[in-house]
């Protein structure tokens, strides 16, 4: 661990915008500076401000810029206060970035988040001609990672990135280019980060990586992804384990028939298909064709009982018909797809797809295919959560709130069942962090309603392992 001396208290907000990933980055953000006596804030009380980006969409970039204009204008009634931007745009634009926004004073990318201490500390130094310091560090490679804390947002999921950058460079995906190539963390430093999760008290931890079945391709003696989950399954105490996200063909028959033996790990593969045209595929540089992507959806199916598997889709990728987009539709319903995100098709800088201004879809046809493609996803959500009805699940509470009822109050306790299913249900005793077993009786679009069963059965096999039989 990091040994500092802090400075005077400050305070610090950190608006996230985003992946889980830049979830997960904000929080090591805050580990960071704590050792150097910035605490998190409110927006209203802040002394340093940071938007930490998102540059997968136009509109995700929109945003950050709107909440910078916000705190320009704070910054004219409080020069003292600081601005910086991290994150995927950041990394992107670079010094741009200071000249678009001059009341901007840090711009520090995905690559050197465990330098800010010395960012920090070189802004907070006066210039010598008494100027305001404004600083662009950006590099274009990842600096070591060093022990510092990490302030979790409460809950009762933990973020764990086992690696990050990708190596397959979609013709549409700016990742590559803001998060670099692929980096895995080793086994053993994942394995103490979880332990140290685990003790904090954490009932899931989610782990990440832009493709995690890729993992420990570039470590030595290349350990894989199957390889960290059993290690992972193997560690004492209450929890589950999720990941996110999978490259379809990277999922490995180790990866399915270690998910499938396993006792923590969940029931859940999400498996990005973008496409269920063949040509738009290929033109998207996707390694994989639809025959290809189904196989594998096939073989988790048969392999895992009860297994969740989610998607997700570009509506209007330049050049795709609408026959073609009527494979996307038509692949959400053979593939029986439990769930899907969806978003038009956004250029990015510098990306093969983005340079394909000719080919692209006009707004007005995107947004018609977007929201039909929403709709079948909506009924394939229906669809799926229905022959949910009648299974036991156990549930992780993740909330409880009160519900009007023409008897009251009712006590309401919501969370996950090991499968990814958002599940609803009356509680007098449950508290956020429980496993309650529940019995579906009622199936919504986007959640499942049951009925708490008697605590005797709780450490009844059938029960919480119904999925694995």
């Amino acid at each position: 661990m990091e040994k500092v001396s802090k400075k005077v208290s400050k305070k610090i907000y950190i608006e996230t915008l985003g992946c889980q990933m830049n979830k997960s980055d904000t929080e090591r953000i805050l580990g960071i500076l704590s050792h150097y006596g910035y605490m998190p804030s409110v927006e209203d009380e802040a002394d340093f401000f940071i938007v930490n980006t998102c540059s997968i969409r136009k509109l995700s970039e929109d945003k950050a810029y709107s909440k910078l204009g916000v705190w320009g204008k704070m910054k004219k009634k409080n020069p003292d206060i600081k601005i910086a931007i991290a994150g995927c745009v950041a990394q992107q634009e670079k010094e741009g970035l200071l000249k678009k926004f001059p009341y901007l004073d840090l711009v520090f990318g995905t690559h050197n988040i465990y330098e800010l201490p010395e960012l920090i500390k070189e802004l907070e130094t006066p210039a010598e001609d008494g100027s305001r310091k404004r600083i662009c560090a950006i590099r274009d490679k990842a600096v070591p990672e060093k022990d510092f804390n990490i302030i979790r947002s409460h809950g009762v999921n933990a973020w764990l990135p086992i690696m990050e950058g990708c190596n397959n460079f979609c013709t549409y995906c700016i990742v590559p280019y803001t998060r670099g190539r692929e980096r895995s963390r080793t086994i053993e430093t994942i394995l103490n980060e979880a332990k140290k999760i685990i003790k904090e008290g954490y009932k899931e931890i989610t782990l990440l990586g832009q493709n995690v079945d890729s993992y420990g391709k570039d470590l030595d003696g290349k350990p894989t992804f199957a390889k960290l989950l059993a290690e992972l399954d193997k560690l004492e105490g209450d929890f589950r384990i999720r990941f996110t996200t999978s490259y379809p063909t990277d999922i490995t028959d180790e990866v399915i028939e270690t998910v499938k033996n396993a006792d923590k790990i969940c029931e859940c593969f999400h498996i990005p298909m973008q496409s269920g045209n063949d040509r738009v595929l290929k033109a998207m540089n996707r390694r994989y064709n639809r025959a290809q992507y189904s196989e594998i959806v096939n073989k988790i199916r048969t392999q895992i009982k009860d297994v969740t598997i989610t998607s997700d889709f570009i509506a209007g990728f330049p050049s795709e018909s609408e026959e073609e987009f009527q494979d996307t539709i038509s692949a959400i319903n053979e593939l029986g797809l439990d769930y899907s995100n969806t978003a038009a098709y956004s250029p990015r800088p510098n990306t093969p797809a983005g340079k394909m201004v000719d080919k692209f879809i006009p707004n007005n046809i995107k947004k018609d295919r977007l929201a039909r493609l929403n709709n079948t996803v909506k009924a394939a959500s229906k669809k799926s959560n229905e022959a949910s009805v009648g299974k036991i699940y156990e549930i992780l509470v993740e909330k409880i709130k009160e519900e009007d009822s023409k008897n009251g109050l009712k006590r309401i306790a919501e969370g996950r069942s090991r499968n990814n299913k958002v599940v609803h249900f009356e509680s007098k005793t449950a508290k956020v962090g429980d496993f309650i077993n529940v019995k579906i009786k009622e199936a919504l679009v986007w959640c499942l309603k049951g009925d708490e069963i008697p605590t005797q059965f709780k450490k009844d096999c059938t029960v919480i392992k119904a999925a694995k039989q």
